[in-house]
């Protein structure tokens, strides 16, 4: 027997949820630089960085395996949604459609200064950061164990799909 008083709609499964946000900010090697960005990332995400290193030789920048890069900060949870509203701020809620991919959204921010509430710290002068926001659908954990499964063509997140959940959620616009 078929349950005719079923409410249809939309399938939870298909529902698309933020997965994680991360801040990053690069330094190119530089020590001094790289304490600077810690700090500030501290200041912006309320949550200790981790440093990133560089793995692979790159004689003509100085570069080598081992040495400090830059710094990270990873947020997921109901963290995610207010520091995308403070960094949505800063670009004025308008992205490129460039800027999105097939189940992220990435954009730089010039100057921490412009993010709304955030005071410019002497100690640390005048930086930028990077933002990447990955999204995920419910099942999504299958391509995480270690008997792993590939995410149906059909289940994945397209492009046009973001950027409807981006403007009915954020306010943002498309330019």
């Amino acid at each position: 027997m078929k349950k005719e008083n079923k409410i249809k709609g939309e399938n939870p499964m298909r529902k698309i949820k933020i997965a994680k946000v991360t801040l990053n900010m690069g330094c190119g090697g530089d020590q001094g630089k790289a304490v600077k960005a810690a700090k500030l990332l501290k200041l912006i995400a309320e949550q200790e960085p981790i440093p990133t290193f560089a793995t692979k030789r790159i004689p003509e920048f100085g570069v080598r395996p081992g040495l400090l890069m830059g710094y990270k900060v990873t947020l997921r949870g109901k963290k995610t949604e207010e520091i995308i509203k403070k960094l949505l701020g800063a670009k004025d809620n308008k992205l490129k459609r460039k800027q999105f991919n097939p189940s992220s959204v990435s954009f730089g921010i010039k100057e921490y200064i412009q993010i709304p509430g955030m005071q410019f710290q002497r100690d640390v002068g005048i930086m930028g950061l990077e933002c990447c926001i990955d999204f995920e659908r419910a099942g999504w954990s299958i391509t995480r164990k270690k008997k792993s499964r590939k995410i149906p063509k059909r289940h994945k997140i397209e492009k046009e799909e973001i950027m409807k959940f981006m403007e009915e959620n954020f306010n943002t616009t498309l330019i």
